[in-house]
């Protein structure tokens, strides 16, 4: 279909709009490669720093990047340390924000569960990733159990044993929030 708009176009005597759209698009997948260029530059930090998995994230808003993060989960001993969860926390720090509405985050690989629900409490509605879930299996990484937990299809007490507890007492703090007139919710 581009091709076929081009030659047209052309035939059309508007060689100038056809130079300057395909700059455009150009320029605009040059500067998504470069960020994906970068979210892999962090996952490779870690084939030498051994601070975790071969993950890379960054995030990016207006065309710039304002958080970036690797995986850190050996480095830090702490399971929530993925990639794109660093980047996260990174962004949010350097914008001094909670909600990074407006922003678009490049992944070395299809994220996790853990950062596919981080991604989107930050208001993140973009999302570029390199490899698979596939890949990050074929590897060592399973997260395929874990979906299969959410989505209902496994009810394993191996993979997590939900139970509900005193809800009569918790239930208090909640209505005390509710009852609240100045509260934020996010």
């Amino acid at each position: 279909m581009k091709k076929f708009l081009t030659v047209l176009l052309l035939m059309l005597g508007m060689t100038n709009f056809c130079w300057a759209h395909e700059n455009a698009q150009t320029g605009e997948n040059a500067k998504m490669h470069e960020f994906m260029l970068k979210a892999i530059a962090e996952a490779e930090k870690n084939i030498i720093s051994k601070d975790g998995g071969p993950f890379g994230a960054v995030i990016v808003k207006d065309g710039v990047i304002v958080g970036t993060g690797h995986n850190e989960v050996l480095k830090n001993n702490d399971p929530t340390c993925h990639a794109e969860m660093q980047a996260i926390r990174d962004a949010c720090h350097n914008l001094k924000t909670f909600d990074l509405t407006g922003c678009e985050l490049y992944t070395s690989c299809y994220p996790c569960p853990m950062c596919l629900s981080a991604t989107i409490w930050a208001n993140i509605k973009k999302v570029y990733y390199g490899n698979t879930a596939e890949d990050a299996a074929d590897i060592g990484f399973r997260d395929d159990f874990i979906y299969k937990f959410i989505e209902g299809g496994c009810k394993d007490v191996q993979v997590l044993d939900l139970e509900q507890q005193q809800r009569d007492e918790t239930i208090v703090t909640f209505k005390k929030f509710a009852e609240q007139t100045e509260k934020t919710i996010y």
